[in-house]
């Protein structure tokens, strides 16, 4: 007679199976141990940053040196136009700035001094301008604070007297401050680089163009000594010579506004010879005015409200240059205007550089 097999036996044997089975196998390709978060996150980062440098090298030939030294003569320029519902307008603008000065570049850093020439008269003059470029993105920085030698460039009156006594007129009576900045994305950075023109960190070797999208924040402020500048006009054109009409003196030429504006546009760089690369943009931006002052009665109506609250604003962008990656020579400008309209008068600034330079890169990678 069979003797029944034992439970505890079987158990036995079902457990050295599974044990067997659960044993590691030594001999398998050990497994690469897993990142730590902190390094993952290294990486990513390191990965997004190496992705403003990836371009089409058949367009685009990186940097291939480390250090740069650049001779730089800059041109700085603005003028404000004030302009009534009579018909009137005023035209101020100082003297240009002229700046000249050494700067030593690593990569896309770039450190320098120049001497302002024309601050040794006692122009009170402050302004600072920076435009930093990657291959996707790009910022301008501006801080300007207006000095003591504004001049009269244009005047309009609606009685058709001529201003002839007026114009070149120094005008200590206005003041006006902007500082803000313009933040845009350049759709077709493999291939188009506003490095090129602008900054001299690439070179472009075909040519190609661009849809430019951005933001921008600005704060601005304008004062005008209205009694002053009616006295001067009157003491050189006569009695019925005046800027504004009766009632409108507290508010005219007296405005703070912040202006948040969405812009759009399109870049090309057009490479016309070997080594040479003449470059422009132009973006346009719908912004909306947020008066921060007493300027007048508000207005209610939709339509007023886009009448007397959004205007359109502009950047310009135009280069030449000649780069052969060691030596380099050519001149940028770029060039900002603002508009400001209220119902009984309006602004118009513009204001911008013009850079004139010459270098040579030094130590390849």
């Amino acid at each position: 007679m069979k003797q029944p097999f034992p439970k505890r036996r079987f158990l036995f044997c079902l457990l050295s199976v599974v044990a067997r089975a659960e044993v590691p196998d030594t001999t398998a390709a050990p497994q690469p141990a897993k990142r730590s978060l902190v390094k993952r996150m290294a990486d990513g980062v390191k990965q997004f940053v190496n992705s403003f440098s990836d371009v089409d090298t058949t367009y685009i030939e990186p940097q291939r040196y480390i250090y740069t030294v650049m001779l730089q003569n800059t041109y700085t320029y603005e003028l404000y136009k004030l302009s009534t519902a009579e018909g009137n307008s005023v035209t101020f603008a100082p003297e240009p700035t002229i700046k000249f000065g050494p700067y030593v570049g690593w990569q896309w850093l770039f450190l320098g001094y120049t001497v302002d020439l024309r601050r040794l008269d006692g122009n009170n003059k402050q302004e600072f301008d920076l435009s930093f470029y990657t291959s996707q993105i790009g910022i301008d920085l501006f801080w300007r604070n207006t000095g003591n030698n504004y001049k009269i460039k244009s005047l309009t009156l609606a009685k058709d007297i001529k201003p002839d006594a007026v114009l070149g007129s120094a005008f200590s009576g206005f003041e006006a401050r902007i500082r803000g900045f313009n933040l845009y994305y350049i759709l077709n950075h493999r291939r188009f680089s506003y490095r090129a023109a602008f900054s001299q960190s690439t070179v472009q070797r075909r040519s190609a163009g661009s849809m430019l999208f951005g933001v921008g924040c600005t704060w601005h402020k304008v004062n005008v000594d209205v009694a002053q500048l009616d006295q001067l006009i009157t003491d050189r054109l006569g009695a019925n010579a005046t800027m504004t009409a009766p009632g409108d003196t507290a508010n005219f030429g007296k405005v703070q506004y912040t202006d948040l504006s969405v812009s759009a546009g399109y870049g090309y760089n057009w490479v016309f010879a070997r080594n040479w690369l003449l470059a422009g943009s132009l973006s346009l931006a719908l912004g909306y005015k947020r008066t921060t002052g007493n300027v007048s009665a508000r207005r209610t109506s939709l339509g007023d409200f886009l009448s007397y609250n959004m205007a359109l604003d502009g950047v310009g962008r135009f280069g030449i240059v000649w780069n052969d990656t060691r030596w380099y020579a050519g001149a940028s400008t770029i060039l900002h205007t603002y508009n400001y309209r209220k119902n009984r008068f309006s602004t118009n600034n513009m204001f911008g550089n013009l850079n004139i330079y010459v270098g040579f890169n030094f130590i390849r990678r």
